[in-house]
């Protein structure tokens, strides 16, 4: 089971023949109480992250009674909600400025060997997808539910060249 703050390797469900292997990371873990009659009883959720690296990444949020079943309910969650992003190389093909809650994030597409400029909630889900060179600032809330919520809806708003030419019904050169 992954630990928090580690990186995993985690399968896909599903049957023998398609199985393949994600890369998972727990971004945070959160405690809950509620007070009872004897006392508080709490309760956990887990933010956890799921991608191959390769174009592909998924964002679960999972709650349990014990932080391991948290983290494997969101885990599975991220797995099912695994969606392809467009990359342009080892970067993004265009700046994007995306708002979720509170939070908002801008990615900026950055020249190869620069790395991934950002913050600790917004690096696993751009590392897990993929993309190797990317700037990045957030505004607002720092909460990492928004932020991590925020750079995955960004991601999948990414179109490369040839979806903009088609969605436009335009042909681009160059």
């Amino acid at each position: 089971m992954a630990q928090f703050g580690k990186k995993a390797r985690g399968k896909a469900p599903g049957g023998d023949a398609g199985e393949r292997e994600f890369d998972e990371e727990v971004v945070k873990i959160y405690r809950c109480a509620t007070v009872v009659k004897g006392g508080r009883r709490f309760s956990f959720s887990a933010l956890v992250v799921v991608g191959d690296r390769n174009g592909r990444v998924g964002v679960g949020y999972g709650k349990a009674p014990e932080v391991p079943s948290a983290v494997e309910k969101a885990r599975k969650i991220a797995t099912r909600e695994m969606k392809p992003i467009g990359r342009q190389g080892t970067t993004i093909p265009h700046q994007v400025t995306v708002k979720y809650g509170a939070s908002q994030v801008v990615l900026v597409p950055a020249s190869p060997g620069t790395g991934v400029i950002a913050g600790a909630s917004v690096r696993p889900v751009l590392e897990l997808a993929g993309i190797h060179d990317v700037l990045t600032k957030s505004y607002g809330s720092n909460s990492p539910k928004n932020l991590v919520r925020a750079t995955y809806k960004a991601l999948l708003g990414l179109l490369n060249r040839e979806e903009i030419g088609r969605l436009r019904g335009v042909e681009i050169s160059g």
